[in-house]
C-alpha cells in the first residue's frame, strides 16, 4: 500500500514543505499549471514548455498568446503564467521616491529595469530630481514602438519645470536586448542636455536599460560634465 508520504511527493508539496528555493525550474512551472495534458503529467507539461521555449528566459518572455498556442497550456494556464511572472516584476521593481542623498545609475537599473527591461515597447522616463540630487519621483514621458521612442524637448521639460526639478535622469530601455547607445540616443541626450541647461534644469544622466543589462551615460563619459 502506498505511504503517505511516497504520495506526498508532488511539486505543491515540495513547495509547501522545502519552499520555492529547493525547487527545480520545471517544478515551479507547474505549480503555475496546476493540472498537466493528454498523455503528459504537469511536471512533465513544464518541463516541455521549458525545453520547447529555451528555459525560463523564454517563459518569462511569451505573451498569453504565444503559451496558450502551446499543446496542453491553453488560455487559462497561459494567463495564470503570465500574471506570476508580472508580479513578480512588479515586486522587484523599487519605486524611485524621495530619499536620503543622490542616486546613481545602478539605483536606477536596481529600480526600473524589472519593469522595462523585457518591455515589448519603448518607453522614455524621467526621474526628476530636487536640489540634492534626490529622486523626487517617476514621470512617464512618451512609449513608442520597438525601436523608438520620439520625444520633443518642450513635452520633456514641461512636467518638470512644473514639479520644480533641478535635475533630472533620463531613462529609456531598448527591446532589442542590448543597452549600447544608438547615434540618435547621443544626440538626443546632448540636445536635452542643452535645452536643460538653458532652463536650469541638470541633465546629470541617461540610462539605457535592457534585457543583457545598462549603459549610463555618464558612466561611460558620454555625458558632458559641467565647467
Amino acid at each position: 500500500m502506498e505511504s503517505n508520504q511516497t504520495r506526498r511527493t508532488g511539486p505543491r508539496e515540495r513547495l509547501a514543505a522545502l519552499g520555492g528555493e529547493a525547487l527545480a525550474d520545471a517544478e515551479l512551472v507547474a505549480v503555475l499549471l496546476g493540472t498537466g495534458a493528454r498523455g503528459m503529467n504537469v511536471l512533465a507539461l513544464a518541463a516541455h514548455l521549458l525545453e520547447l521555449l529555451g528555459g525560463l528566459e523564454g517563459v518569462i518572455s511569451a505573451r498569453v498568446a504565444d503559451l496558450a498556442a502551446i499543446p496542453g497550456i491553453g488560455n487559462t494556464k497561459a494567463a495564470r503564467l503570465v500574471a506570476a511572472i508580472e508580479l513578480g516584476r512588479r515586486a522587484l521593481t523599487r519605486p524611485l521616491t524621495r530619499g536620503p542623498g543622490m542616486i546613481s545609475s545602478r539605483d536606477v537599473d536596481d529600480a526600473l529595469r524589472p519593469r522595462l527591461g523585457r518591455a515589448e515597447r519603448e518607453h522614455f522616463v524621467a526621474i526628476p530630481l530636487d536640489a540634492r540630487n534626490r529622486p523626487i519621483g517617476e514621470i512617464s514621458l512618451a512609449v513608442g514602438g520597438l525601436s523608438a521612442c520620439p520625444v520633443l524637448p518642450a513635452d520633456v521639460f514641461r512636467p518638470l519645470l512644473r514639479c520644480a526639478a533641478s535635475a533630472v535622469i533620463f531613462v529609456h530601455n531598448h527591446p532589442s536586448g542590448s543597452p549600447e547607445p544608438s547615434q540618435e540616443d547621443i544626440e538626443l541626450t546632448h540636445r536635452l542636455r542643452d535645452v536643460g541647461d538653458m532652463l536650469g534644469v541638470r541633465v546629470l544622466d541617461h540610462v539605457i536599460l535592457a534585457h543583457e543589462g545598462y549603459f549610463s551615460f555618464l558612466d561611460n563619459h558620454l555625458m558632458r560634465q559641467d565647467a
